[in-house]
């Protein structure tokens, strides 16, 4: 079938929207009418080439729309149901069969290099581009997903609203509430207030955090997370960052989060933290770039460093609990989307490089 597809085919070079031919669902797929896609940090640095992939290729991971077609196999979904697409996994490796399907044995080769036993590629006069991104690939107005990585919505949900929930605000929200667990009364520091850091300060209000400090360096996101519940602020390119951690809590905080893939920025949010603190790290760094951590500093203290994928969080059922988080009023997403429509979305990745928006969505208008 023909679609529209937004084309990344160099780092240089802007989006381009081509019309280029889609297969029909195979077995175990779905084949969305893609509505709404969330714009991810991680789209703009595979464009950038700051990840091991070759372009061109449809990027594009946190889709939401209507179920077209299905393809042999899936048992869940019908035509007219509306979804949303989180990250692929195989469901059979030792991680997936232990309910921890974010470290799929699989993942590069699914969610990054788009294999799924079958391609899913897009052609263009006949030349394949490199598809399936995160099982999805949808930077386009139809996505060939998988069974396992879609998941149904009510309709009763804005469909622009849920996009970032596949990823960005997952990976934030389920960091704090899945991964690190804080409890009620501890102290938490998020390092880089973009979308993924302001879900984190949301889901520590939630979970009772006492003390929750937002750094970032720019203004208007450090006042949207304190609107968004964190107790403190701290504009990391005037303060002393770890000076001003040091004055509201003196024995540092108990988990921090990185959320830059910055170096510098880990570092400083290691020093942050209080004996047997917790650091989480999200964000890979540019190619290259390497942390540099004294042993001393974490062993005596007893701080633990953790990598977290996709916020620990098995998607089918995470996502329903953060939209039960939205229902409540808990989960403003009206207060952190900007939609812009699909032809823009190169303006969108500008206003997002800018500090503009928090969370810019495309709507694909199909």
């Amino acid at each position: 079938m023909k679609i529209s597809a937004a084309v990344a085919s160099a780092s240089d070079r802007p989006f381009e929207i081509v019309s280029c031919d889609l297969a029909e669902p195979g077995p175990g797929e779905v084949l969305v009418k893609i509505a709404a896609c969330g714009i991810c940090h991680l789209d703009v640095a595979v464009k950038s080439l700051h990840m091991p992939l070759s372009l061109p290729r449809v990027l594009g991971h946190e889709g939401t729309g209507v179920v077209s077609a299905i393809g042999r196999g899936v048992e869940h979904l019908v035509p007219g149901d509306h979804v949303l697409m989180s990250y692929g996994s195989c469901g059979e490796c030792r991680c997936c069969v232990r309910g921890m399907p974010s470290y799929c044995a699989h993942s590069f080769k699914i969610n990054f290099l788009g294999e799924r036993g079958r391609p899913v590629t897009h052609t263009v006069d006949g030349v394949s581009l490199a598809s399936g991104f995160f099982a999805q690939s949808s930077f386009a107005t139809h996505a060939i997903s998988t069974a396992r990585n879609t998941i149904k919505l009510d309709r009763d949900l804005r469909l622009e609203l849920m996009a970032p929930l596949g990823c960005g605000f997952q990976t934030g929200m389920g960091t704090v509430m899945l991964a690190l667990r804080p409890k009620a009364g501890d102290s938490f520091a998020v390092f880089g207030c973009g979308s993924v850091g302001m879900a984190a300060i949301i889901a520590a209000r939630v979970v009772g955090c006492s003390t929750i400090i937002a750094i970032d360096a720019k203004s208007k996101r450090l006042a949207l997370a304190r609107e968004m519940g964190a107790t403190e602020v701290i504009d990391a390119t005037s303060e002393d960052v770890l000076a001003r951690i040091a004055s509201i809590s003196k024995h540092g905080v108990d988990f921090a989060f990185d959320t830059t893939g910055v170096p510098g920025v880990a570092e400083q949010a290691l020093l942050a933290l209080s004996i047997r603190g917790e650091l989480a790290l999200v964000a890979p760094t540019k190619p290259g770039a390497k942390l540099a951590f004294e042993s001393r500093a974490i062993i005596s203290p007893g701080k633990t460093i953790r990598g977290v994928v996709q916020g620990d969080a098995v998607s089918s059922d995470f996502v329903p609990r953060m939209i039960d988080f939205y229902r409540r009023g808990e989960l403003p997403l009206e207060r952190l989307i900007t939609t812009f429509r699909f032809e823009e979305i190169n303006e969108a990745v500008e206003a997002i490089e800018r500090g503009d928006v928090l969370k810019a969505v495309l709507l694909m208008d199909n």
